[in-house]
C-alpha cells in the first residue's frame, strides 16, 4: 500500500472540520440577516463579532481553554470595538488609540499561544471597526451587533462541540497518529545504506518536533474528559479514544528509545540484508499507522493492513546465521544491538495491531493499561494568566516588549502613509477609495508580524504571493460569469478553505482569504472591481512595513538559544535521575516483596519527566531551525548548538532504552554503576572519569552500547554548554 495522500489526510483532519465549523458560524449571522431581513450592514457587523470569537475556537486544543478564550474574546473584543468606534471620528485620537491598542494586545503573547490568539482577535476587531468613522449612536449599535454576533458564535460552537465531541477527539487523534506515521517513516530511512545519514537526522528531528506537538494536542483533548466508570455509549467512546491514545504514547516511547549507531551498523554489516528488512518493516508499519489514523478520522474499522511477519522472520533467520558465525562472541555489542532492533520491531508491531483492534471493536470495557487510570491528569498542560506576567515583561530586553513595540510603530507608520496617500489626487484617480480602505494595511501588518524575524519574513512572502494569486483568481471569476449564485458558492468555499488551511498552508490560506474578502466587497458594492487593485496595493504596503519594522528592536533567536539549551539540559538530566529513582524503587520492591504502588508512582514520575523532556527538546529544536532561517550574520554558535541538538537526542533516546533494562536487573554491576555516576556528573558540569570497561556478560551486553553513547553524549553536552558562555567567533 502507498502512503495516504496529503489531500485525503487534510479533508478528514480537524483542520478542515474546524475550518468548516468556523466558516459556518461566521457566515450564518450575515446570511440570515442579509437574506431574510435585508440588513446587510448589520449582518456584516455581526459576522465581524463572530469572526473575532472564532479566532479562539481553534481545533485540537483543550476545550475548556477554548471556551474561556472565546468568552475573553467576546468581552475584550466588545470593549475594543467601543473604544475604536469612539475614536474613529477623530483622526488625532485614532492616531493615539490604534498604536496603543496594537502595543497592549501584542503584549498578550506573554500568555502563550492562547494569549497571542486573543490579542490577534482584539486587533482584528479594532482594524475592522476603524474602516469608517462612527457617530456615538452608531458606536453603541456597532458594539451591540458585534457582541451579539460573538454570542451567537459562542453558543453555536458550544452546541456543535456537545453534539460532535467524539468526532473532534477522533480527528485530533488522527492528526497525532499521522505525525507518528511520518516519524516512523523518517526512522526507516536510517536503515537504507543509500540515504545520507545527516539528511536523515535533520528530517527525523523535524518529524519528532511535529509529532511531539501533535501528541500534546491529542493529550490535552483526550485527557480533559476521562471515563468516569459509568455505563453508556459516551463512556465507551471515551474509553476507546483513551486506549488508542495510550497505545500511541507507548508506540512513541518504543520509537524514541531507539538511537542506534547506524554508521557503525553500516560499516559492520555492509552486505547484510538485515538493515533492509528493518527498513521495510518500519515502512510497512508507517503505512499501517497511517491507515489506522485515516480510519479513525472517518469513523471506520481498520480491516486491511500490511503484514510485517515476513520481515521479522527474515531478521530472525539472519540473526541465527550471525550467531552461528560467532558474531555474538566477536562483536557482542553489535549482536545485542540487532537483537534490540528486532525486539523493538516486535513490540511496535504488537502496539500497531492493538490500535487497529481498537478501531475494529470501538466498544472496549477497560483501559489497556490500568496503571495509568489515576495518573493521567498529571500529563495535562497547565495554563496560567497573571497580570504580573505583563508587568514583568515591560522592559527593553523582553522579546514580548520588543515585538509589541514593533507592531505599534508599524501601525503608526501605516496610518501616516495612509494619510499621505489620501492627499494625493493622482493616486486617488488611479485607485479611488484608497484612503477609505487603508485599514487593510494595518490588517496586513497584524497578520504578518510575528515575534520571530524568520516567521515574519516567511509569512510576508506567503501573504504577498497569496494575495497576488487571490486577486488574479478573483479577476478570472468576475470575467467568466456574472451569476451571483456562483459568487456566493465561491465565497462560502473560499471562507471554509481560508479557515481550514491557516495552520496547514498559510500561502493557500491567504489565497482563499483574499478571494473571500473581494467577493464580500463585490456583494457590498456590486459592479466595482477597483477594490482588487486597492487590496493588492494595501497588501504590498503592509508587507513592506511589516518586514522593515522587523529590524526595529529585533528579537533574534540566538538570544534565547542559551536559555533553551539550559532548560533542555535540566529536563534531560531530570529524565535520567528520575529514571534511576524508578530503577531503585523497582529493585527495592523486588527485594522486600512490598506493594507495587511505590514503583508505579516512580514510573509515573519518570513518564512525566519524559514528557517534559520531549517538550523541552521540541522547543529547542524549533528555535534552532528558526535561527537557521534568519540572516547568517544574526546566527551565533551554530556548530555548538547543532551538536547539542544531536547529543541531547542521543542521550534521551539511550536513557529511554537503558532504564527498563536496568530495572530488570537484580543488581547493578560496579562498572555500569560507575558509568551512571560519570554521566550524572558530566550533566552536573563536574569532572568525572568513566570506567575503562563495562560488564557485557549475558543480558548486560544490551546495556554496553547505550551506556557508552550516554557517556559520550554527556561529555559532549558539558563541553558544548561551556562553549556557549564563550564569546562567539566573528
Amino acid at each position: 500500500m502507498s502512503r495516504i495522500p496529503q489531500l485525503q489526510r487534510f479533508l478528514y483532519s480537524h483542520y478542515f472540520f474546524g475550518g468548516l465549523r468556523q466558516a459556518v458560524g461566521v457566515l450564518l449571522p450575515a446570511v440570515v440577516l442579509a437574506a431574510l431581513l435585508n440588513l446587510y450592514a448589520v449582518g456584516m457587523v455581526a459576522a465581524v463579532g463572530a469572526a473575532c470569537v472564532a479566532v479562539l475556537d481553534q481545533p485540537g486544543g483543550p476545550r475548556r481553554y477554548g471556551m474561556n478564550g472565546m468568552l475573553a474574546a467576546l468581552l475584550l473584543g466588545s470593549i475594543t470595538a467601543a473604544i475604536t468606534g469612539l475614536a474613529s471620528g477623530h483622526a488625532t485620537v485614532l492616531w493615539l488609540i490604534v498604536p496603543a491598542l496594537c502595543f497592549v494586545f501584542s503584549m498578550f503573547t506573554v500568555f502563550g499561544k492562547q494569549g497571542g490568539l486573543l490579542g490577534f482577535a482584539c486587533l482584528l476587531m479594532m482594524t475592522l471597526t476603524m474602516r469608517t468613522p462612527l457617530s456615538p449612536e452608531d458606536v453603541m449599535l456597532h458594539t451591540i451587533y458585534s457582541f451579539l454576533g460573538g454570542v451567537f458564535y459562542f453558543i453555536y460552537s458550544t452546541v456543535v462541540h456537545r453534539l460532535l465531541w467524539h468526532r473532534e477527539e477522533q480527528q485530533v487523534l488522527s492528526v497525532a497518529l499521522f505525525a507518528t506515521a511520518d516519524y516512523i517513516a523518517a526512522r526507516a530511512r536510517f536503515y537504507d545504506v543509500n540515504i545520507d545519514l545527516d539528511e536523515s537526522y535533520r528530517l527525523l528531528i523535524h518529524a519528532q518536533a511535529a509529532m511531539i506537538d501533535a501528541h500534546q494536542g491529542a493529550r490535552d483533548m483526550v485527557l480533559r474528559e476521562l471515563p468516569r466508570g459509568k455505563r453508556g455509549r459516551g463512556e465507551r467512546l471515551r474509553l476507546s479514544s483513551l486506549n488508542i491514545f495510550v497505545d500511541m504514547v507507548a508506540l512513541l516511547d518504543s520509537l524514541v528509545a531507539t538511537h542506534t549507531d547506524y554508521a557503525t551498523l553500516r560499516r559492520a554489516l555492509p552486505d547484510s540484508d538485515t538493515l533492509l528488512f528493518a527498513r521495510d518493516a518500519l515502512s510497512k508499519l508507517a503505512v499501517n499507522v497511517s491507515l489506522i489514523a485515516l480510519n479513525i478520522a472517518r469513523n471506520r474499522h481498520t480491516h486491511e493492513r500490511n503484514s510485517v511477519k515476513a520481515e521479522l522472520r527474515a531478521m530472525e533467520y539472519e540473526l541465527e546465521n550471525f550467531r552461528r558465525a560467532g558474531l555474538n562472541d566477536k562483536e557482542p555489542e553489535i549482536y545485542a544491538l540487532l537483537v534490540q532492533i528486532l525486539r523493538r520491531l516486535r513490540n511496535i508491531t504488537r502496539l500497531v495491531d492493538r490500535m487497529a483492534s481498537h478501531s475494529e471493536q470501538p466498544v472496549p470495557l477497560e483501559l489497556v493499561d490500568m496503571r495509568l487510570d489515576k495518573s493521567l491528569n498529571r500529563f495535562l498542560t497547565r495554563q496560567k494568566w497573571r497580570i504580573g506576567m505583563l508587568t514583568s515583561n515591560m522592559r527593553r530586553d523582553s522579546p514580548h516588549f520588543r515585538y509589541a513595540t514593533r507592531v505599534a510603530i508599524a501601525a503608526l507608520l501605516a496610518m501616516t502613509i495612509s494619510a499621505i496617500l489620501g492627499h494625493m489626487p493622482r493616486l486617488q484617480s488611479v485607485a479611488p477609495g484608497m484612503a477609505a480602505h487603508s485599514y487593510w494595511i494595518i490588517l496586513t501588518i497584524i497578520i504578518i508580524m510575528k515575534p520571530g524575524f524568520a516567521l515574519t519574513r516567511q509569512r510576508n512572502g506567503w501573504r504577498v504571493t497569496g494575495t497576488l494569486i487571490g486577486c488574479g483568481l478573483a479577476l478570472v471569476l468576475f470575467s467568466l460569469t456574472q451569476d451571483s449564485n456562483v459568487y456566493f458558492a465561491a465565497l462560502v468555499i473560499s471562507s471554509i478553505l481560508g479557515y481550514s488551511l491557516i495552520q496547514v498552508n498559510y500561502m493557500l490560506s491567504a489565497v482563499f482569504n483574499t478571494i473571500f474578502v473581494l467577493l464580500v466587497f463585490h456583494f457590498l458594492v456590486p459592479g466595482s472591481n477597483s477594490v482588487i487593485g486597492e487590496r493588492l496595493i494595501d497588501t504590498l504596503i503592509g508587507s513592506a512595513l511589516a518586514l522593515s519594522c522587523s529590524y526595529i528592536l529585533p528579537a533574534w533567536e540566538r538570544n534565547i538559544m542559551a536559555s533553551l539549551a539550559r532548560a533542555l539540559l535540566a529536563a534531560n538530566h531530570a529524565f535520567l535521575r528520575v529514571g534511576l529513582e524508578y530503577v531503585e524503587c523497582v529493585r527495592a520492591q523486588s527485594a522486600a516483596g512490598t506493594d507495587a504502588h511505590t514503583s508505579r508512582e516512580a514510573e509515573m514520575r519518570w513518564r512525566l519527566t519524559r514528557k517534559n523532556m520531549h517538550i523541552a527538546f521540541g522547543n529547542y529544536a524549533s528555535a534552532f531551525y528558526r535561527m537557521m532561517d534568519e540572516p547568517v550574520r544574526r546566527q551565533s554558535k551554530v556548530p555548538e548548538l547543532n551538536n547539542l541538538l544531536l547529543q541531547h537526542h542521543a542521550l534521551a533516546s539511550q536513557t529511554a532504552a537503558a532504564i527498563p533494562i536496568l530495572a530488570s536487573l537484580a543488581s547493578v554491576p560496579e562498572g555500569i554503576q560507575k558509568s551512571l555516576l560519570a554521566i550524572d556528573a558530566s550533566l552536573s558540569d563536574e569532572d568525572a572519569q568513566a570506567p575503562a570497561s563495562i560488564e557485557t556478560q549475558g543480558e548486560l551486553a544490551a546495556l554496553a552500547y547505550p551506556l557508552r553513547q550516554m557517556i559520550k553524549a554527556a561529555q559532549l553536552i558539558r563541553h558544548e554548554m561551556r562553549g556557549l558562555t564563550e564569546p562567539a567567533a566573528s
